[in-house]
């Protein structure tokens, strides 16, 4: 690619990927061959790892450019806030956004997808109150008998109602979203000199439901009820939630799941093909975070450290006149943003986090970052400088921890409806957050209080250390040994390089 930039992109965010089942980063579990396929003709980074999570932060990181888990938990766009296409739409740039993702039409997600040109909400996945009851002709259709026995939740979900409409594999979320923005890039990528497409797929994301041929192409043994809900938790075969065969259930339930989307990706890099649109559009392939699926007996994304499996995710850019290769460089979530911002020569009117990974692409540099810093609001904060890992947790109570934000709303939890975020009360004043003189309402939480649904039971002094390039399964907990006072130290640097709130370096116990 030469200093000419693309004026066309594709984000295509692929909820809960796991980077090390994907063929082409080492995996030979499960199949991915377009996957692999687009692979071949990306540049593929090796050390990129997640920001904010988990799902609504991570995407405020890419669509808006900064982390948040420093100061809120999950959350809508702020007021003192613009996403990139809020920028584009007054660049007279096309936007359009493809979405199965529920979370980006309810409390806590509400606003991500209105300064989009035009959006396509595609229904029926996860939590999507889409239908108030069965399909009494569902008998016969793709739709499985499915059990809910390890479904994080219990009870019934909106999806065990939404499943029994579908009548073809094109009524599945995943398919029919991919498909739809397949066809919008078919029939409309020459029709606008500039745009930007977004597909916010939420696939392979729980539940792991898919029809034939997919179904069981993993576990052709099973002859139960599918379980299609992974559950969330820790030492889950331990302590009996489920057995090891279960657990194998699941887990081949996630790559059927993973290889019907990667099908379905092969229909959109299809297109990519057929239009010559690799010569004048970067498509950007990208995640939020991993999955648990057994890996050290830890399922779904219950409250742990951001060991790899969940926290080292793939990234893979195809640009024209780039050729395909692999770069060793640290990159996170907020750079896919900065990227997007150079691309289209946007400039970003509040303090954003990102680097624009272009210098990479073109060759002009060899990194972008001295560290990737992460976490979740509440929780532990982490940072990695490339090999090895930090991972800090609140000390004492885990205490002061106060949430900043204008937008006081955030992740409703359908199996527990009256948990919802208790409003600002008469402890809260007004301050600023870094590069806004917007006056932002900051409420300090304490003991008893009923926190943001993530932020509960932190586990308090649970530090890790681990090197990454001689322990990447992260066995050994290297904390008390030499490297400890340096990832303190830079984690310490990076808190203050971003004007992190005091109360998190205190509660931290870093001063």
């Amino acid at each position: 690619m030469s200093r000419q930039k693309p004026k066309k992109a594709v984000v295509v965010l692929l909820d809960s990927l796991n980077r090390h089942m994907i063929g082409a980063y080492g995996g030979a579990e499960f199949s991915t061959p377009n996957l692999d396929r687009l692979a071949k003709r990306s540049v593929t980074f090796q050390k990129h790892f997640t920001g904010s999570l988990p799902c609504m932060p991570a995407r405020h990181d890419i669509l808006v450019g900064n982390m948040d888990f420093l100061w809120r938990p999950w959350g809508s766009i702020e007021l003192w806030e613009r996403p990139i296409t809020y920028h584009l739409r007054r660049q007279d740039i096309v936007t359009m956004l493809f979405s199965d993702h529920p979370h980006l039409f309810e409390v806590g997600g509400e606003n991500y997808h209105t300064d989009f040109f035009a959006w396509e909400y595609l229904r029926g996945h996860e939590s999507d109150p889409w239908k108030t009851r069965e399909d009494p002709s569902w008998l016969g259709t793709p739709a499985i008998p499915a059990s809910n026995k390890t479904h994080a939740g219990r009870g019934t979900a909106p999806y065990d109602l939404s499943r029994t409409w579908f009548r073809e594999e094109l009524d599945y979320p995943g398919p029919k979203t991919l498909h739809a923005a397949s066809r919008w890039l078919a029939d409309h990528g020459d029709a606008h000199d500039s745009f930007l497409l977004f597909i916010d797929e939420f696939d392979p994301h729980e539940p792991f439901d898919t029809p034939e041929p997919w179904n069981q192409m993993y576990d052709p043994d099973w002859d139960e009820e599918a379980l299609i809900w992974p559950p969330y938790t820790v030492d889950g075969v331990k302590n009996g939630v489920l057995t090891e065969r279960e657990g194998r259930q699941v887990r081949s339930n996630y790559g059927s799941k993973l290889s019907m989307i990667d099908h379905w990706l092969g229909r959109l890099l299809d297109v990519m093909d057929q239009n010559n649109r690799w010569d004048d559009t970067l498509l950007i392939l990208c995640t939020d975070h991993g999955h648990y699926l057994g890996e050290k007996d830890i399922w779904g994304k219950p409250r742990v450290p951001q060991y790899e499996t969940l926290g080292h995710t793939p990234l893979m850019i195809a640009a024209p006149g780039v050729e395909a290769c692999e770069c060793d460089a640290l990159t996170t979530n907020v750079d896919i943003n900065a990227t997007l911002v150079d691309i289209f020569d946007v400039e970003m009117t509040y303090r954003t986090h990102g680097v624009s990974l272009l210098p990479l692409l073109l060759k002009e540099k060899t990194s972008v970052r001295d560290y990737a810093l992460g976490g979740v609001y509440g929780q532990w904060v982490q940072i990695c400088d490339g090999r090895h890992k930090y991972i800090r947790a609140p000390e004492g109570d885990g205490f002061p921890l106060h949430m900043w934000s204008n937008r006081w709303s955030t992740m409703p939890i359908p199996s527990i409806p009256g948990l919802r975020l208790p409003n600002p009360d008469d402890r809260a004043y007004l301050d600023s957050m870094p590069g806004s003189d917007i006056p932002v309402i900051c409420q300090p939480f304490q003991e008893g209080d009923l926190l943001p649904f993530w932020a509960m039971n932190p586990q308090v002094g649970d530090h890790h250390l681990y090197d990454l390039a001689n322990d990447p399964d992260e066995r050994e907990n290297q904390l008390g040994m030499a490297d400890e006072a340096r990832m303190r130290a830079l984690l310490q640097h990076a808190l203050h390089e971003i004007d992190a709130p005091i109360e998190q370096l205190r509660r931290l116990g870093l001063g």
